[in-house]
């Protein structure tokens, strides 16, 4: 299935996750955006929640998870996210969109990021 990356790879150092699929498909997924998208039930960036401050979080486990999905957890104690494979290709697919809806939401709530390299 296309939604199952061939390779994952964490660069730590760059604050990423690079998934690669069978399509030929590369993508890299920043820390914060999968922080801030986290699919748990007390932090879920696609259902309203707003989560802020994340610029500095870094991946600091990745686990299988069946043959379905990634538990990743975060240096700053978020373990609670469980990405299904599909999900991920998701965040993948649509990462400008999602992103820039992050960052209007954010806008609207008056807060600024404390890093605005991304």
């Amino acid at each position: 299935m296309s939604h199952i990356p061939t390779d994952i790879t964490l660069c730590k150092g760059s604050r990423t996750l690079r998934l690669s699929y069978p399509d030929g498909q590369h993508v890299e997924l920043p820390c914060e955006y999968l922080r801030v998208y986290a699919p748990s039930a007390d932090v879920s960036g696609l259902n309203g929640k707003l989560v802020t401050h994340k610029e500095q979080v870094n991946i600091a486990e990745l686990e299988p998870v069946g043959a379905y999905a990634l538990r990743i957890r975060f240096d700053d104690g978020h373990k609670s996210g469980v990405y299904s494979w599909q999900y991920l290709r998701e965040l993948g697919d649509n990462q400008d969109e999602y992103w820039q809806d992050y960052l209007d939401r954010l806008d609207s709530q008056g807060i600024q990021r404390r890093d605005s390299s991304r």
